[in-house]
C-alpha cells in the first residue's frame, strides 16, 4: 500500500476494538441504530442471497437485527479484532473469522451479499477495499454499508481544536476524516460497481457533559487512531478548556450536550447484464418538452424564460 494511503495506524485500531470488546454492549446504541436500518434496505430488496458475509461485524449487531429475515442463507461474519470476532460468534452462534477489510480473504465470486456496518471509515485505501468486495461478489451480488460521513462529531472537533490552539499553540487531528456523500458515491464507481446510491442520514445524541461523549466512544472502539495524532499524552487543562467551548457553543435548548452522527448508507450491485443502463446521449424517443407541456426554443433562439403552460 502506497505510503499516501496510510492514515489510520491499522493495529491501533485493532487494539483499540479488541479492548472495547468488553464495553460495546454499554454504548452499541450506534451500532444497533445503523444496523437496523442496513437491514431494513434489505427488506426493499426482492431476492435471496445464499450466501453473504458482514464485515467488519463487531459484536454481531447485524445479525442479530437479520434474526426475523428469511432472505438469508448462510451468514458469516467477519471483524479485525480477535475479541469483537470471539464476542460476535458467541452472541450469534454463526460462522466467525478475523479478517482484514484492506486484505479480504474471500475468494472471488463467492458471495451474493456483503454487508458492513459502521467500519469501512477505519480503512485506509477506501477505494481498494470496495474493489475488494465488488470482486468478492457474484454477478448482481448486492452491497450494502453504513460508514460515519463527514459532519460526525463535528461539534467535539470544533471545542478539541479550539482548546489545544488556546493551550499548547498548536493543533494535531484529534478526529478522524470521513467521507462526504459525494465522495462516496464516486468511490463505488471508482470501485466498479453498478447502480450505486448514497444517502446520509444525521443522528444526534444529546449528553450530559463532553467527558460523558468520550466515555462512549472509548467503548466503541472510535477513539483516535490517526498516524499523524499526538503521542503524548493531552493536558488536562486542554480537556477542561475544550469542555468549556462545548457547552458553550453546542448546549440545546434542554441545557444538554449535542452531538452529531453522519451516517451514509451505501447501496451498490456488482455489475450484471440483466441491470438498467443508462441510455445512450441522443436516443430518447419522446421530447422533454412535450413531457414538460413547454415550447422547445433552440440555442440560438433563447430568451431569458420559457412559459409553461398550465
Amino acid at each position: 500500500m502506497a505510503d499516501s494511503m496510510q492514515i489510520f495506524d491499522r493495529n491501533l485500531v485493532r487494539a483499540h476494538r479488541d479492548r472495547a470488546a468488553g464495553t460495546l454492549a454499554n454504548a452499541d446504541f450506534l451500532l444497533r441504530e445503523a444496523g437496523t436500518r442496513l437491514t431494513d434496505r434489505l427488506l426493499d430488496v426482492v431476492r435471496e442471497f445464499p450466501m453473504a458475509l458482514d464485515l467488519g461485524c463487531h459484536t454481531g449487531a447485524v445479525a442479530n437485527a437479520l434474526k426475523s429475515h428469511a432472505k438469508i442463507g448462510t451468514l458469516l461474519q467477519a471483524d479485525l479484532s480477535p475479541g469483537m470476532a470471539r464476542m460476535a460468534r458467541a452472541a450469534t452462534g454463526l460462522p466467525t473469522f478475523v479478517a482484514d477489510e484492506e486484505f479480504l480473504p474471500v475468494a472471488e465470486s463467492s458471495l451474493d451479499l456483503v454487508m458492513s456496518n459502521l467500519s469501512l471509515h477505519w480503512v485506509n485505501d477506501l477505494p481498494g477495499a470496495l474493489m475488494q468486495i465488488r470482486q468478492c461478489l457474484k454477478p448482481n451480488g448486492l452491497f450494502l454499508a453504513t460508514l460515519f460521513g463527514g459532519e460526525t462529531l463535528r461539534e467535539l472537533r470544533t471545542a478539541l481544536m479550539e482548546a489545544e490552539a488556546e493551550t499548547t499553540g498548536g493543533v494535531a487531528p484529534r478526529i478522524s476524516p470521513f467521507t462526504d456523500v459525494r465522495d462516496a458515491g464516486n468511490l463505488l464507481t471508482r470501485a466498479g460497481f453498478a447502480l450505486p446510491v448514497v444517502d446520509a442520514d444525521v443522528i444526534t445524541v444529546t449528553y450530559g457533559d463532553m467527558f460523558k461523549l468520550l466515555a462512549d466512544l472509548r467503548a466503541m472502539g472510535e477513539t483516535n487512531a490517526v498516524l499523524e495524532r499526538r503521542k503524548v499524552p493531552t493536558r488536562r487543562q486542554t480537556f477542561l478548556r475544550a469542555a468549556e467551548i462545548y457547552s458553550r457553543l453546542f448546549t440545546n435548548a434542554r441545557g444538554r450536550l449535542n452531538a452529531t452522527f453522519q451516517v451514509l448508507t451505501l447501496t451498490a450491485w456488482a455489475p450484471h447484464a440483466s441491470q438498467q443502463k443508462p441510455l445512450r446521449p441522443g436516443s430518447a424517443t419522446a421530447r422533454l418538452a412535450d413531457a414538460l407541456k413547454s415550447t422547445e426554443v433552440s440555442l440560438g433562439e433563447q430568451t431569458p424564460f420559457t412559459k409553461t403552460e398550465s
